[in-house]
This record gives structure tokens, C-alpha cells and sequence, in this order.
């Protein structure tokens, strides 16, 4: 047999119309994901499901209220992607073609396009929010700025105040100033060197100073705070990292989810049915595109 004679292989393709990105869809999708993230994470933080606070004594929190957090924040991914990815799929407009893989693929890349919108969205409104809660919050510094030592103030505060604590009368500007200086010799107790001699004298000396207190008083003073500093950096970097980890793992839950709510609506817009949420039935029973 002969190359020239065998035919070949043709595979017949299903007619659809140009693929395109429905922005319209996508960004409805992506404000419904956002209102309903931002509400839940309101509503927990009021009822205390947050690994982050004001609060002075916020990290003295046990490892289970910081899991509950974070299991928190899967409900909360689940809901606002559920709701955006299904709400993306189901307003987009109807092909009138049968059920396919292609279509269910455009209908879950939709919804993905709506998590990251969401995502964008949500980041934009809670940077917006912390940048006005620091201007809020932060020390007023006069002619050095609200800035001078908002690290320190955010970490170890109630160690700043019980290294300069005094009954006596204090310049503002003055005790700002060295409160910003302290706190940035206290935050070199999480590296590897910690806190050396020199700057260790230094606290001391200028504790001396600012409290009234003398010099054997202030140096006990300065070790103490410097040892709470350091587990208070520590708790603070755990903290970090876990909150980090929580959120990473919620937002690719809420991919995920947000790509099979999209389907899901897209496949009940084409059969034009209300939305029941009966997903493996509904997925095994459905058509194959056909070759």
C-alpha cells in the first residue's frame, strides 16, 4: 500500500461563534465577590476572628483562635468567589449551543477572570482603608511627621511606654523623638545579633534621663524591655506568616471555586433553569462535545 492512498485523517468541528471576554459579566461577578468578602470579613472581625489587632495583647491569642481564622477565611473565599463565579457564568450572554467541554472551559475562564478582578478589587479598598486608619492611628510626631516610628508603635508599643514610664512632666516633641529612637534599637532584637552593649548602655542612659529614674533602675528597665521586645517581634513574625499562609490558601480555594460556580451558572443559563445547586449529577450526565 501506497502513502498516496491513504486518506487523510479529517476531524469534523462543532460551528461556535468568536471567543471573546464579556467584561460586563466579569465585573459584575467581581463586585458581587467583593461586597459579600468584605461584609463576611466585617462580620468576623467583630466577633473576633482575626489574627491581627489593635489590641496590645492581640498575639497572647492561642494557636486555635488563629486556626479558626483562618478556617474563617476559607468560608469567607468560598462564599464571595462562589457567589461572583456563579453570578460571572450565569449573566453571560447565551450561545444557543449544546453543552461542551469548550463552552463549560469559557464559562469557568470567565469566572477566574472574576477572582482576579475581585481580588484586585478587595486589595484596592483595604489599602485605601489602611492607609487612612494609619493616619489615624499613627503618634503625632510635630515637625518629625506621624512616621517616626510607626513600626515600633504597631509592635512594641507597651514596651515604649514602660521603658519611658515617669510620673514627671515630659517635652512632647522630645519623648516622640526618642520613643521613635528606642523603637528602632528594639526592633534589631529579631536579627541575629540582637541588641549590642553600646546600644543596650544607650537605652538605659537615655531611660535614665526621660523617666527620672536612676541609673541601676533604668538598666534592669532596659533588659526587661528589651526580653519582652524580642518575644513580642517573635509572636508578631508568627503571626505574619500564618495570616499569610491563610490567606494564599483561601484565595486559591477560591479559584478553584470560582472557576466551578462559573461553569455551573453558564451551564443552567443555557438550559434556562433557576439555580439548584446539584453539581454531580448534573456534570456526569452532561453531553460530550462530539468529534
Amino acid at each position: 500500500m501506497s502513502l498516496d492512498t491513504i486518506e487523510p485523517r479529517r476531524t469534523s468541528l462543532v460551528a461556535r461563534p468568536e471567543t471573546f471576554v464579556e467584561w460586563r459579566a466579569v465585573f459584575a461577578g467581581a463586585v458581587i465577590a467583593a461586597g459579600v468578602s468584605i461584609t463576611l470579613l466585617a462580620f468576623g472581625s467583630a466577633i473576633g476572628l482575626s489574627v491581627s489587632s489593635t489590641a496590645p495583647t492581640w498575639r497572647d491569642s492561642s494557636s486555635w483562635l488563629w486556626l479558626l481564622s483562618g478556617l474563617f477565611l476559607l468560608f469567607v473565599a468560598l462564599c464571595g468567589f462562589g457567589a461572583g463565579g456563579y453570578a460571572t457564568g450565569r449573566m453571560r450572554s447565551p450561545t444557543g449551543l449544546a453543552e461542551t467541554v469548550e463552552s463549560e472551559f469559557e464559562d469557568g475562564m470567565h469566572g477566574l477572570i472574576a477572582w482576579g478582578l475581585a481580588i484586585l478589587l478587595t486589595a484596592a479598598l483595604a489599602l485605601a482603608g489602611a492607609a487612612l486608619a494609619s493616619r489615624a492611628t499613627a503618634p503625632s510626631g510635630g515637625a518629625l511627621g506621624p512616621s517616626a516610628s510607626v513600626a515600633g508603635e504597631n509592635v512594641i508599643a507597651t514596651e515604649l511606654d514602660e521603658l519611658f514610664r515617669t510620673d514627671q512632666r515630659v517635652i512632647d516633641s522630645d519623648i516622640v523623638y526618642r520613643r521613635a529612637e528606642a523603637a528602632r534599637i528594639l526592633l534589631k532584637t529579631s536579627g541575629n545579633r540582637g541588641v549590642s552593649d553600646d546600644d543596650r548602655a544607650y537605652l538605659a542612659t537615655i531611660a535614665a534621663r526621660e523617666a527620672g529614674i536612676s541609673g541601676a533602675e533604668a538598666r534592669d528597665r532596659t533588659d526587661r524591655v528589651i526580653a519582652e521586645s524580642a518575644t513580642e517581634i517573635h509572636r508578631a513574625r508568627v503571626a505574619a506568616v500564618l495570616q499569610a499562609f491563610m490567606i494564599a490558601a483561601a484565595l486559591l480555594a477560591g479559584a478553584a471555586v470560582a472557576w466551578f460556580s462559573a461553569a455551573e451558572g453558564g451551564s443552567e443559563r443555557e438550559r434556562g433553569v433557576i439555580p439548584v445547586w446539584d453539581w454531580t449529577l448534573r456534570r456526569r450526565n452532561r453531553p460530550k462535545a462530539t468529534a
